[in-house]
């Protein structure tokens, strides 16, 4: 068995699960705020709440997206440079690794810099 028949239905799978899970997620998050307007529960405290939220959210993205393209790609090109048998589980470990150690930058250097 190869591992190609396993691996496409499992992201197959994986992605239709993601998929769903944002759009729940998104559409919860809009019909709670659309209620907590109608019921006046919104003043300029709960407002600036919201807007900090997903300033926090969203400063730190494109320094993920960045490092784990970079971590990935250094991945991808370890692998190239290796002489690996196509049936072995060796270049998903790789590149496995290799996005791990670019979340793991990633995380370190918010933590830093959330603590200054």
């Amino acid at each position: 068995m190869r591992f190609t028949e396993v691996l496409m239905p499992i992201s197959i799978i994986g992605s239709f699960g993601l998929t769903i899970y944002f759009f729940t997620k998104v559409f919860t998050d809009y019909v709670l705020k659309k209620k907590m307007i109608e019921k006046g529960f919104v003043n300029e405290d709960t407002q600036a709440i919201f807007k900090k939220h997903t300033a926090a959210a969203n400063q730190y993205s494109p320094l993920k997206w960045g490092l784990l393209a970079l971590s990935g790609g250094i991945g991808l090109i370890l692998i190239d440079y290796m002489s690996v048998d196509m049936d072995s589980t060796l270049p998903f470990g790789i590149l496995s690794v290799s996005l791990s150690v670019g979340f793991l930058v990633y995380y370190f250097i918010v933590k830093q810099h959330l603590q200054k």
